[in-house]
């Protein structure tokens, strides 16, 4: 029995160690174009940006990608 509570230890110290990776996603107010991380918009009480909108678009990478057709 004192080996299985020992053992529920060490798997929850275990859990604790590994890191969670988190994805910063990038988004851009619609109206000023201010260039806002996921993370900081997650610590504000309400999604809004420092002009007052609260319509945001995705960032996305400039790369087009090209499909060959079959």
């Amino acid at each position: 029995m004192i080996n299985m509570v020992e053992e529920v230890e060490q798997i929850e110290e275990e859990a604790e160690e590994t890191p969670v990776e988190t994805f910063d996603v990038s988004y851009s107010c619609l109206r000023c174009g201010t260039s806002v991380l996921n993370s900081e918009l997650s610590r504000l009480p309400e999604i809004k940006c420092i002009c007052g909108f609260r319509v945001f678009t995705k960032d996305r990478p400039p790369v087009v990608k090209t499909v060959k057709a079959i």
